[in-house]
C-alpha cells in the first residue's frame, strides 16, 4: 500500500515508518522541518516538508502522494514546537497540537478526499481521561472526561471532534495510552530525577500506558486491515499513580517521588493532574486485541519502563 504519513518525524512516526517499510509499504512522511528530510530518508520513507495548517501545502502533498491511506500522528508538544511542558497550563502548552487537531485534521480529510483516499487512520488519546463516574477500566463505549470548565476542556473536546470527523469519514481512530519509548517521556523523567514530580493525594487515579513500538504496530495493523472505529491501544496493566510513578522513579535511578495533598497539586499542577492522580480512569484493549488481532509486545508498562530505562 501507499501510506501517507503526516507527522512522520514525531516520536511515533519514527517508530512507525520502519514497520510500515518492513512490511512492504511505500510510505511518505511529512515534518515541519528540512533539517528532518534525511531522518525520514533514512527510516525508508519519501520525505515531504509540509505545514498541516496550510490548507493549500497539505492538498498539494496528499495529491502528490496518492496514498492509498493517509495516517493522522500530527502535534506539536516537542520544546522546540511548544515550549517547555506545562501541565498547568494544558491549553497553551496544546495551543498549536490543537490546531493541528482541529485545522490540521480537516486540512487532511479535505485533501484525501479530493485525492480520492479511500481510508484515514488518526491519533486519539485514552491514558487517565475516562468517565471518573465509571468504572475504573473502561472500554471504547464510555465517554470520556473532557473536563469542562477547566483549562483542558478545550483540548480533550477537539480531541472528541476529531474523533467524529474521521468516524464520519469511515476512518480508524486509535487511542493511544499514555505513549513512552525513545524520546516520549524524557520531560517526566527529568522532573523525577529534579524530584520535582510528586504524588498528589492518594495517587489512586488510574492511568494506560502504550510503548511506541505497540503503537506503531497497532497502527500498521489498523493501516492493512482498514479499519474503522474507536480502538483502545493499550497495555494489559492499567495501573494507579501510585504504582506506576514510583516504578518510574526507580527505573529511571531517581529517588522515589514525593508525596503532596491534593490542594497544593491543584495549585502547583493544575486541574488535570489532579485529576490524572486521583480520579483518573483507565482503558480496555479487548477491542483492539478481538478485531485487529492486536497483542502488546509490552504487556505492563512494569516492564517496559525497566527496559528503556535501566
Amino acid at each position: 500500500m501507499r501510506v501517507f504519513v503526516a507527522g512522520g518525524s514525531g516520536v511515533l512516526g519514527r517508530r512507525l515508518i520502519p514497520q510500515l517499510v518492513a512490511r512492504g509499504h511505500a510510505v511518505t512522511a511529512t515534518t515541519t522541518s528540512a533539517a528532518k528530510l534525511d531522518l525520514l530518508a533514512d527510516l525508508g520513507a519519501e520525505p515531504v516538508v509540509m505545514d498541516g495548517l496550510d490548507a493549500d501545502a497539505v492538498r498539494a502533498a496528499v495529491a502528490a502522494a496518492a496514498p492509498d491511506v493517509v495516517v493522522h500522528q500530527r502535534t506539536a508538544i516537542s520544546v522546540p514546537h511548544a515550549g517547555k511542558p506545562d501541565i498547568k497550563h494544558p491549553d497553551k502548552w496544546f495551543a498549536i497540537t490543537n490546531r493541528l487537531r482541529s485545522e490540521g485534521t480537516d486540512n487532511l480529510l479535505a485533501a484525501a478526499r479530493l485525492a480520492g483516499v479511500g481510508h484515514v487512520v488518526a491519533q486519539g488519546y485514552a491514558s487517565w481521561n475516562g468517565d471518573p463516574d465509571s468504572g475504573p477500566v473502561q472500554t471504547e463505549d464510555v465517554p470520556q472526561n473532557l473536563m469542562p470548565g477547566t483549562a483542558s476542556y478545550a483540548g480533550l473536546r477537539i480531541a472528541r471532534d476529531l474523533e467524529e470527523k474521521v468516524l464520519a469519514v469511515g476512518g480508524a481512530v486509535l487511542r493511544y495510552g499514555a505513549l513512552y519509548g525513545p524520546g516520549a517521556i524524557d520531560d517526566q523523567v527529568t522532573l523525577l530525577r529534579k524530584r520535582q514530580y510528586p504524588l498528589i493525594g492518594g495517587a489512586a487515579g488510574i492511568s494506560s500506558w502504550i510503548h511506541l513500538d505497540d503503537a506503531g504496530s497497532a497502527t500498521v495493523l489498523a493501516i492493512e486491515q482498514r479499519a474503522t472505529g474507536l480502538f483502545n491501544i493499550v497495555d494489559d496493566e492499567p495501573a494507579p499513580a501510585a504504582e506506576w510513578l514510583p516504578w518510574l522513579a526507580k527505573c529511571a535511578g531517581a529517588k522515589p517521588p514525593m508525596r503532596i495533598p491534593v490542594w497544593l497539586g491543584r495549585l502547583l499542577a493544575g486541574d488535570q493532574a489532579v485529576v490524572m492522580m486521583t480520579k483518573g480512569r483507565g482503558f480496555a484493549n479487548t477491542k483492539a486485541k478481538r478485531e485487529l488481532g492486536w497483542s502488546p509486545a509490552y504487556k505492563s508498562w512494569r516492564d517496559g519502563f525497566e527496559k528503556e530505562l535501566r
